[in-house]
């Protein structure tokens, strides 16, 4: 994997089921290309994302993401791990 890449695994906690959340965020990828991945409801009630790409874009895709879901985002937490390069493409996952 390129040195530039990273995977980010962000929980998002709050009012994020059952508000089209996954589904939101599924829509938001396809403006971020280079970002793949896949988001899921976690059985906590929070909202799983993992993503791998370049940190800038991911940045901007979880900015992206806080700003047209904020309203039902009460905490977000983001651990870095390495790009595992296993991706091909951003999913629903269930």
């Amino acid at each position: 994997m390129p040195k530039d890449r990273e995977r980010h695994i962000v929980h998002f906690s709050g009012a994020v089921q059952g508000v089209g959340f996954r589904f939101t965020v599924l829509q938001i990828s396809h403006a971020f290309a280079g970002v793949k991945g896949f988001v899921r409801n976690l059985p906590d009630g929070r909202v799983e994302v993992v993503a791998e790409g370049a940190l800038e874009h991911l940045r901007a895709f979880e900015g992206a993401i806080q700003r047209r879901m904020g309203d039902y985002i009460r905490d977000v937490e983001i651990r870095t791990e390495p790009a595992t390069g296993e991706y091909v493409s951003f999913s629903i996952e269930r």
